[in-house]
């Protein structure tokens, strides 16, 4: 199976484009949809929905070709709950496994950790700290 895609320009000469390269094959997309196939032949071929195709065709009208590339996924912040975050909630529960998340994370603060009661529950709920109930 050939990884390429091939593009056919108005005097019949080709040019190949890598699948691997998603801007590369981004822009032909564009290309072709704007100069040569139809909308529902170009995402066909691509394997775009037509949203899709329309959101890159605005974004490369509105920032050029940087637009097309792919950015890096995920959250741009820092995650809160640390390893050495959850150490701490950890020890803290150890230290005294009645303490309720509110009063783990509000130690966590004193300490100098900044953190959320929901974070304090799921480490708890993650390593199952939970409380055990008696009968």
């Amino acid at each position: 199976m050939d990884d390429k895609i091939i593009i056919k320009g108005i005097r019949g000469r080709t040019m190949k484009i890598d699948c691997n390269d998603a801007t590369a094959m981004k822009m032909a997309m564009l290309f072709e949809g704007t100069c040569s196939l139809s909308v529902d032949q170009v995402t066909k071929k691509y394997g775009f929905s037509k949203p899709r195709y329309y959101q890159l065709q605005k974004d490369f009208k509105e920032k050029g070709a940087s637009a097309l590339i792919n950015k890096k996924r995920g959250s741009d912040t820092r995650p809160t709950r640390t390893k050495e975050v959850v150490n701490q909630i950890i020890r803290l529960r150890f230290l005294d496994p009645f303490a309720s998340a509110g009063v783990i994370a509000q130690k966590m603060s004193q300490n100098g950790y900044k953190v959320s009661v929901r974070s304090v529950e799921r480490t708890i709920t993650e390593y199952g700290l939970q409380k055990k109930l008696i009968r």
